[in-house]
């Protein structure tokens, strides 16, 4: 089943109620929405991009509220914002009956970090429909986290489980 054919999940039909805000606070409607939803986002101000099945975008400007001690983005802030487009990503894919997990994760710290910065979160078409076609598993999402200079900063990996939301009864 492709990504354009399959039902929209939870998250995605209340992205899609979103549509119904006029086109120019849109943006600034699903930020409040989705920083609300995960909190800490809204405290670090994450901007959320672009929000599909296969691709996720999110933003964080170099503010003082996410410096470190030389005034770059900290690293506690660059995890924050590669996890949020890897949730992101697999939030939109994870069947209904299923709770997405963070599994575990890796931060190669490559380089000092230039002004803000930008992470993108993919999903291949096949896992996509194996987040479908299962309601337990695991899957390692591919993100890139880039500054305002183009350069890598850090190089990530995430692996996310996805479980059945509720436990079978007990005899």
């Amino acid at each position: 089943m492709s990504e354009t054919t399959r039902p929209p999940n939870k998250l995605q039909r209340s992205l899609m109620r979103l549509d119904e805000a006029p086109a120019f606070v849109r943006g600034l409607v699903q930020n409040i929405v989705l920083r609300r939803a995960v909190p800490f986002t809204g405290t670090a101000r994450v901007r959320f991009v672009s929000l599909t099945p296969g691709r996720v975008e999110v933003h964080l400007a170099n503010e003082r509220r996410v410096q470190n001690h030389i005034g770059g983005v900290h690293a506690s802030a660059m995890n924050l914002l590669a996890e949020t487009a890897t949730g992101m990503v697999v939030g939109m894919n994870v069947r209904d009956d299923c709770l997405p997990l963070a599994k575990e994760f890796s931060m190669a710290f490559r380089k000092r970090a230039t002004g803000g910065l930008k992470a993108v979160a993919v999903l291949s078409a096949e896992q996509q429909v194996a987040m479908q076609a299962s309601d337990k598993g695991e899957v390692q999402v591919t993100v890139t986290v880039t500054d305002e200079a183009g350069a890598e900063p850090v190089e990530c990996a995430f692996t996310w489980a996805w479980v059945p939301s509720s436990r079978p009864a007990k005899n």
